[in-house]
């Protein structure tokens, strides 16, 4: 169903639709929280619109936009009839709906954004090549005939490619008010009007090269920022694939049908086979099993559940199926908990963000009062009008935010390119600028600090021991495909042939071999051998009718460069933690070898918590992770880096991906995003100072259209090689594979 406004539907049913797309806030007092999609918000002008039209209705307690995902968060008092969201919305010019927008909505954005941008390439070379000749003395007849072409190429460019910008500033004033593409619009439709005007004069200017330049720069501009954001889209989204959009419901009288996830009430029965996650927060009624519990604590070895052991939604059941009691509906469950605190994170905003918000709003005013009393002073001391009119063009053409709007993007693309060739990628271009402010990482242990994959260790004296035991254990262990069992047959390079009749797999257990009338058992300690204490850190046990022949205990292999990146960091001034879901012991072995601080056994929550509260304390926060689980912590953390392995979540989740094995990406993506930001603050005050010096110019008059575009265009090719000197560097940054 979808809530776009609909002037046939009655309020009250408008209002049903509303409370049905929304859900109860949890918290004091009674409130209701909708996420409404607004396809029209493309800057920071348009979302600071939207949040004060929606803040000052009555009974709304927050109003919050996130341009990544277009949508904004809507809180208000459940007292009396919901607000009038969707036709405040839609009085202002930006029409919404509760459905989420398809993928192929952006898709069609981009396409069009590279239709306009390659047309205005295409015509902007083509025209400039003309205006060359013009410029270097070409004769009356010629010059006349450079510029018939350049305004037959320039028309379709400017009625294409402009629309991009002529649609955004018509939705603006038919509704009373402007954003930046108003004054752009303006300027490109006098200048190809002066420019045809001229043509038919036969007068020695045209500046149909200035229009199309102008849209052409423009255009690089949007297309990039589009991309940025598109890509911050996909985080939420990957959560919600976890879990089908049906449950398996188990009738009082055994039968089985398939519901909507959205009808799963707490108490029902649901069926589980294994291979299939859990659809909903739930308490085993029936079976035994093991299950990947990745998403909660981030450990990838299976865990042994049974009767009455509570799983939550997205857990992977593995080996045996399950009937299950649903605990709460599918909008209260541990994943609907994840998106929340997803989007929430993905809602935040980096200061070189902000200030181009800020410049956005200031811009279209302060442009077009320049313009206008630019006019006013040349007709004020006598000039004709063409005159007039000439100098107030070239002062929206020299306005142009061309410089300003590259400094960022064009910086974050530089770096995006070097940061891929040393195997990073980057999918927040903002991600470079949080990267560079933070004073604090925070690593995950499995998968992250380690290899997330098990390695048998003995003492010397086991070792000595082991040759009469391992072969036989790694024999068993091949017709497994458990992680221990993996590891264990990998340290034996000459195992004991099992015959695969002779082995079952007890699910949450072991293996079990019957051998000569022998029953051997390769598994949990209090399984394989009862009746004598395996130590705490004993893993697994290989076992001789209940009587143990040998012990396991295992750590996981460290990744590659973990402790060179770790002193990196720390020789940086920055302050190492380690969050995990895993044991207390294997924790504090890892963190007493690398020199960390550290927490155990952190869930989720308790990870986003602990950012929250290092937030609070002043901190920013670099968090580096893999895991399902640590997803809402990549998200919530001021930026957030994932190797290549992490899982399809986890590699959405975070800013930046690494896709060698070696940590070494984490201080070098750190030491690009320091220089990056250095670049960017050049570029601000490159961009500022032009403006200083050009604008005053363009007003006395000194500046023709052609010769504000040329200038436009200089700043805007200076703020770009400013950003290529990123591809330099006197430090070496290559990493091995």
């Amino acid at each position: 169903m979808s809530l776009t406004l609909d002037r046939t539907v009655p309020p009250a049913e408008r209002a049903r639709d509303l409370l049905f797309h929304s859900r109860h806030q949890a918290g004091p007092g009674s409130r209701r929280r909708a996420e409404l999609v607004v396809p029209s918000m493309h800057c920071g002008a348009c979302m600071r619109r939207v949040e004060t039209a929606l803040a000052a209705l009555p009974g709304v307690t927050l109003a919050r936009a996130n341009l990544s995902t277009k949508r904004v968060a809507v809180e208000w008092s459940d007292v009396g009839p919901p607000p009038a969201l969707i036709e405040t919305l839609d009085g202002i010019g930006f029409p919404a709906h509760a459905a989420e927008l398809p993928d192929r909505q952006y898709d069609a954005d981009l396409r069009v954004l590279l239709r306009a941008l390659a047309v205005a390439a295409f015509a902007s070379s083509n025209i400039m090549l003309f205006s060359f000749a013009v410029w270097f003395g070409a004769d009356p007849q010629t010059r006349q005939y450079f510029h018939l072409l350049s305004g037959l190429i320039a028309l379709p460019a400017v009625l294409y490619s402009g629309q991009v910008f002529y649609r955004s500033a018509w939705q603006a004033l038919r509704h009373g008010r402007t954003n930046m593409d108003v004054p752009i619009s303006i300027g490109v439709t006098l200048t190809f009007g002066l420019s045809v005007w001229e043509t038919a004069q036969d007068g020695p200017h045209a500046y149909f090269d200035a229009a199309v330049s102008l849209l052409f720069f423009l255009l690089i501009g949007r297309t990039l920022d589009h991309l940025m954001r598109a890509r911050a889209r996909s985080a939420v989204a990957g959560i919600a694939q976890l879990v089908s959009p049906a449950a398996t419901l188990v009738e009082p009288d055994g039968t089985r049908r398939d519901i909507p996830l959205t009808e799963v009430m707490p108490g029902m029965m649901l069926a589980v086979a294994a291979g299939q996650r859990v659809p909903v927060d739930a308490r085993i009624d029936r079976g035994r099993s093991e299950v990947d519990r990745a998403l909660v604590s981030g450990e990838s070895a299976p865990v042994a559940v049974s009767v009455g052991d509570e799983l939550q939604a997205g857990v992977l059941n593995l080996s045996a199926p399950l009937c299950l009691e649903a605990l709460r509906p599918s909008s209260q469950s541990f994943l609907a908990d994840m998106t929340r605190m997803m989007e929430a994170a993905e809602s935040g905003r980096g200061l070189y963000r902000r200030i181009a918000d800020r410049a956005s709003a200031l811009y279209a005013p302060v442009v077009h009062a320049a313009a206008a009393l630019t006019l006013i002073g040349w007709l004020a001391i006598g000039a004709d009008l063409y005159q007039a009119l000439t100098t107030a063009i070239a002062v929206l053409i020299i306005t142009c935010p061309c410089a300003l709007g590259l400094a960022v993007p064009m910086v974050q693309v530089v770096a995006a390119g070097r940061l891929f060739r040393s195997g990073i990628l980057i999918k927040d271009g903002s991600a470079l600028e949080r990267l560079a402010e933070i004073d604090t990482v925070v690593f995950d242990k499995t998968g992250t600090l380690t290899m997330g994959v098990p390695e048998p260790v003995w003492t010397e004296a086991e070792a000595r021991e082991q040759e009469s035991w391992l072969p036989l254990a790694a024999g068993m262990a091949a017709h497994s495909g458990h992680p221990y069992s993996r590891a264990i047959a990998a340290a034996c390079p000459s195992p004991v042939h099992v015959e695969p009749e002779t082995v079952t797999e007890q699910p949450g257990s072991g293996l079990e071999a019957r051998i000569e009338s022998a029953v051997f058992r390769l598994g949990r300690p209090g399984w394989a051998a009862p009746a004598n204490a395996a130590g705490p850190e004993v893993s697994v046990v290989l076992s001789r009718d209940a009587e143990p022949l040998g012990s396991f205990r295992f750590r996981e292999r460290l990744r590659p460069g973990a402790a060179d990146a770790i002193s990196d960091l720390k020789a940086c001034g920055l302050a190492i933690e380690m969050l995990s879901g895993d044991r207390p012991s294997p924790v504090a072995e890892l963190a007493a070898r690398l020199g960390l601080e550290f927490q155990a056994e952190a869930m989720p929550a308790d990870k986003v918590r602990h950012l929250e509260e290092r937030k609070r304390q002043g901190r920013t926060v670099l968090m580096v992770g893999d895991g399902l689980n640590d997803a809402a912590a990549l998200a919530s953390a001021h930026v957030s880096i994932a190797p290549a392995s992490a899982s399809d979540v986890g590699r959405t989740a975070a800013d930046l991906i690494f896709l060698h094995e070696t940590l070494a990406a984490i201080p070098l993506a750190h030491r690009i995003a320091l220089r990056s930001a250095r670049l960017i603050r050049q570029n601000f005050a490159l961009s500022v100072a032009y403006n200083l010096v050009a604008v005053p110019v363009a007003v006395a008059g000194f500046l023709t259209p052609l010769l504000a575009a040329v200038a436009m265009s200089t700043s805007s090719l200076i703020v770009v090689l400013n950003a290529l000197r990123l591809t330099s560097s006197r430090r070496p940054e290559t990493q091995d594979g």
